[in-house]
């Protein structure tokens, strides 16, 4: 059932790996779980700095002796105490961490991207099998309601049979300045392994939100990497095609040079009935044009919806916007609900929100391909079977 934010429940415990007061996401995800009361923060090792770590937990509410020095000894003195463990330290160390957790018999909700590989995910994935596990990554731009709502829309076959997906995610941060001054992002995304880091950055968002909105998977990928920015080493812009099940052809570009473009996230989907558009930067609408020329906006006050005028969408009125914070905090309602009924002995939980390491593996597959065929000059196959429901 669809969580209800207006009906009171005790809330679960959580204990923080990373998401100290200066990490990129840490903070969205402590005001995101705790929006709806469906979660508290009970302990944690924000960082590695001593100093960085308690002006956390103090910011966090966490009483000192809860906030340890280093995940090892959270896990060994929370395991008992805690109903998921929140990771949102660097990519690179989630592998570790996931996998003595998981042993643990600890629920875990992990900040994309779940890996830096394919291979990793799949070990991932193994772990979660093998002890009957929970896991879930935060993909927060499907917590939005107008895109939720357009997924819906297209499940009840408003737009007809999709031909055409073009999902684009332009950011400026590596080659923007400041007052003059030149950007200084985190050491770790200075560094490409297997995928560029930019892929684990934006790219894992836009596939799996193409995935989210059309239920198809893909098959084979073309592209091309370039470097525009401040940061020679590293790739920092992705355009490619892909084919997908279904007939579907989908158009991306990701990367981090387009200034002008804080977060440029749109997606634009085409049908033989009607096609749609959302952007990030205007989350509240949705527009629809129609095989006879209607063209329609539409937001959580319009008549006729199929998702987004539920109440646990309206924290407020339509005409006062939600946004980003409010979407994590919709996907940490659909995360909390699994657990609770997972908690209630429920053997197979599930949720059309809610993804795991299957969803996680086969966009890690998809970023090695594009890789691949930025080398290899051609069309690359995508590894892998099309997710199964995970939870």
């Amino acid at each position: 059932m669809t969580a209800d934010i207006h009906r009171p429940r005790p809330p679960l415990r959580l204990g923080f790996v990373g998401g100290a007061l200066n990490s990129a996401v840490g903070y969205a995800h402590f005001v995101s779980s705790t929006l709806d009361n469906r979660f508290e923060v009970v302990a944690g090792c924000f960082s590695r700095h001593p100093d960085v770590n308690a002006e956390a937990g103090a910011a966090y509410a966490v009483a000192p002796e809860r906030v340890h020095a280093d995940w090892h000894t959270l896990l060994e003195r929370e395991r008992d105490s805690l109903d998921a463990l929140v990771v949102l330290t660097p990519t690179p160390a989630h592998a570790p961490i996931l996998a003595t957790a998981l042993d643990a018999g600890v629920p875990v909700i992990c900040e994309k991207a779940l890996a830096t590989s394919h291979a990793q995910a799949l070990h991932i994935q193994e772990s979660v099998q093998r002890n009957g596990g929970f896991l879930a990554v935060t993909y927060n731009y499907t917590g939005y309601p107008m895109v939720r709502e357009l997924r819906q829309l297209i499940r009840d076959g408003l737009l007809g049979q999709l031909q055409q997906i073009h999902v684009e995610m332009p950011q400026e941060g590596f080659l923007r300045t400041t007052d003059g001054e030149l950007p200084h992002p985190q050491i770790w995304r200075l560094h490409d392994g297997t995928i560029p880091t930019v892929s684990l950055d934006l790219g894992v968002h836009a596939h799996h939100l193409v995935e989210f909105l059309s239920g198809q998977h893909v098959l084979e990928v073309v592209a091309d990497q370039r470097c525009f920015g401040h940061f020679p080493t590293i790739i920092d812009d992705i355009s490619c095609m892909a084919r997908y099940s279904g007939g579907i052809r989908v158009n991306y570009w990701y990367g981090k040079t387009a200034l002008g473009y804080r977060n440029g996230l749109r997606i634009r989907i085409f049908g033989s009935k009607a096609s749609a558009q959302w952007l990030q930067a205007e989350p509240e609408l949705l527009s629809i044009y129609h095989a006879d020329g209607r063209r329609e906006q539409v937001d959580r006050g319009s008549s006729g919806l199929r998702v987004a005028s539920r109440p646990r969408y309206n924290r407020f009125k339509p005409g006062h916007p939600a946004g980003f914070v409010e979407a994590f905090a919709n996907l940490y309602a659909d995360i909390a609900d699994l657990l609770q009924q997972r908690r209630q002995g429920q053997a197979h939980p599930q949720s059309e929100y809610v993804f795991g390491a299957n969803s996680a593996s086969a966009g890690l597959a998809f970023l090695e391909a594009v890789t691949a065929s930025m080398h290899s000059h051609a069309w690359q196959p995508v590894a892998g079977q099309p997710p199964a429901q995970e939870q």
